[in-house]
């Protein structure tokens, strides 16, 4: 074998392979985004009655600690995560919609870039749901205690209908682009990388970050089980599904 073309395939070899995919969101804003989803979820679906209150209120607590989470997060934390990159991109928006409003007078259709306005629309679905959460909490924290009255209740319940539909627009725009860019770019947020040969975008996972951060939450959720005295699940619950159980057990 000639010796030289040993060396070249030996030095290919230790050469490490393109990588297929990028990564380009970190683990700790992969974790805070599906708690601060579960939470809403489970927060809006127990809003109604008295019944579920406990756990409606704890997940309420959650969101504004993961909010705080967030922004200490987007200021101290990695430059991808910053929250000043969502803030520059709506300090874009005027003037895209200036471009998109000459363009559809026939003026300069060609100057608007719409992938610019792909990535303001997402940035501002995003910080309207951080905005939010404030008056969502504070609200509710206030009707929980009784303070202000029905109008109270009104706001919070005002603010709960408008973060939906925040979230349902921004799943839209989720299920839009991906149709229209032919990938799923709800992966994203689910293994952090994204198709494509190049460098990551983001460096580091930091997922020992996200594993505490998961475990804050975690620990939060058992110490209010253990300091309500009936649990934050109702126990009628448990008692169907128990009673459930013998019933089944007695048709075998």
């Amino acid at each position: 074998m000639n010796v030289s073309t040993s060396l070249d395939t030996s030095a290919a070899s230790s050469r490490p392979m393109t990588q297929r995919t990028r990564r380009v969101v970190d683990a700790p804003t992969r974790v805070f985004h599906w708690l601060f989803a579960l939470s809403f979820l489970g927060a809006y679906l127990t809003a109604d009655g008295e019944r579920w209150r406990l756990l409606h209120v704890t997940l309420g607590y959650t969101m504004a600690g993961l909010l705080g989470f967030r922004v200490i997060y987007g200021l101290l934390g990695p430059r991808q995560a910053r929250l000043s990159l969502l803030l520059r991109k709506l300090a874009g928006g005027p003037q895209w919609v200036r471009s998109a409003l000459s363009a559809a007078r026939g003026e300069s259709a060609g100057s608007v870039n719409w992938r610019q306005g792909q990535y303001l629309l997402m940035a501002l679905a995003v910080v309207s749901l951080l905005a939010l959460v404030l008056p969502l909490t504070l609200s509710g924290y206030a009707t929980y205690n009784e303070w202000g009255g029905d109008w109270l209740e009104e706001l919070h319940e005002f603010v709960g209908n408008t973060f939906l539909v925040v979230v349902l627009g921004h799943l839209a725009l989720i299920a839009g682009l991906s149709l229209l860019r032919r990938k799923n770019l709800a992966m994203n947020m689910v293994s952090g990388r994204v198709e494509g040969a190049g460098p990551d975008l983001v460096q580091r996972n930091h997922g020992l970050l996200a594993m505490l951060l998961l475990v804050a939450v975690l620990a939060f959720w058992a110490w209010e089980w253990q300091q309500s005295p009936k649990g934050l699940v109702p126990a009628q619950v448990w008692s169907g599904a128990s009673t459930h159980n013998v019933n089944a057990e007695d048709d075998d």
